[in-house]
């Protein structure tokens, strides 16, 4: 009985994903459970720092772009000794807190050799809109190491924005995270 039942889960399971191909949506898939390490991390914005030895869930890709692509949002600081880690991996500077800049997970940063780096991408949130300057990768393949501020991996759909596009949306720093949805302009 019990094997039936396990049967007919991973059944309805491959319908399901059977499902979201036809109908267009593609799944992401995990690419491994690496363990972290700790180290030196700014805990600003709210930042989760690794632990040694916690394992990870690491991400290569990231969902299809479209006119209205779901994500959340998260706070970041770019600006030098801020919990962003290093200089920025699309123009190798640090940005001011000022600056309307985020970074994009990496299947949506590096979908053809830094396909997005200092483009444009527009955010909204409850009828408000922002342009936004992509300037750094939302890393979920590397992490726990000081370019990366010894922080985990970022989720598969993060856009990890400043405080800037925060307050641009009227959301308070508070929150650290918040659901939004984000296209290329």
């Amino acid at each position: 009985m019990a094997n039936l039942k396990k049967l007919l889960a991973m059944f309805a399971l491959v319908m399901f994903m059977s499902h979201l191909r036809i109908h267009g949506v593609s799944m992401c898939h995990i690419n491994g459970f690496p363990h972290g390490k700790s180290g030196d991390c700014n805990r600003d914005h709210g930042s989760v720092c690794c632990k040694d030895g916690h394992r990870y869930t690491q991400f290569r890709c990231s969902p299809p772009v479209s006119a209205d692509t779901s994500a959340i949002l998260t706070l970041n600081s770019f600006a030098r000794g801020g919990d962003g880690g290093g200089k920025s991996f699309c123009d190798n500077r640090f940005h001011k807190g000022t600056e309307l800049v985020v970074a994009l997970s990496t299947g949506w940063l590096r979908l053809d050799d830094k396909h997005r780096c200092n483009k444009m991408i527009r955010i909204n949130e409850n009828g408000r809109a922002v342009l936004a300057k992509v300037v750094e990768e939302c890393d979920s393949a590397y992490f726990c190491d000081a370019e990366h501020n010894f922080e985990p991996p970022c989720p598969y759909n993060d856009v990890d924005a400043s405080p800037t596009v925060w307050k641009a949306l009227g959301l308070k720093e508070v929150i650290g995270v918040f659901k939004i949805t984000w296209s290329d302009v």
